[in-house]
């Protein structure tokens, strides 16, 4: 979980990002290409575009105001695809560096009394 500081309209707002709303977060943007890519099925999808709206802003505090909501949300949704982006990369560079053998130890021999 990572706490952020968003300021909208000059208003600063602390969220939470967890993974529910990560995953939140992805369902809005596909809901969005939905009605995008088929504008017939926008009154179908905009209440769960609403619904999911809601449930993102409800984790925000303060609660935001109406006429912030829209900037709110374009925000959260940056701070999510950042976050998204700098694990990716982080998993990326691990997967690329190469391993490294483990050190060989120097193994005394015992001498053997006669």
């Amino acid at each position: 979980m990572i706490t952020k500081e968003i300021v909208v309209n000059g208003t600063k707002f602390r969220l939470t990002i967890t993974d529910q709303i990560a995953s939140q977060v992805n369902n809005l943007k596909s809901l969005y290409n939905t009605a995008y890519e088929d504008p017939e099925s926008f009154d179908q999808v905009s209440a769960e575009i609403s619904s999911t709206i809601n449930e993102i802003a409800s984790s925000v505090e303060p609660q935001a105001s109406d006429s912030d909501l829209d900037g709110l949300i374009q925000e959260i949704i940056k701070v999510v695809d950042d976050k998204a982006a700098e694990v990716e990369k982080e998993l990326q560079n691990k997967n690329t560096k190469p391993e490294k053998k483990p050190a060989k130890i120097a193994s005394k021999k015992a001498k053997s009394r006669k």
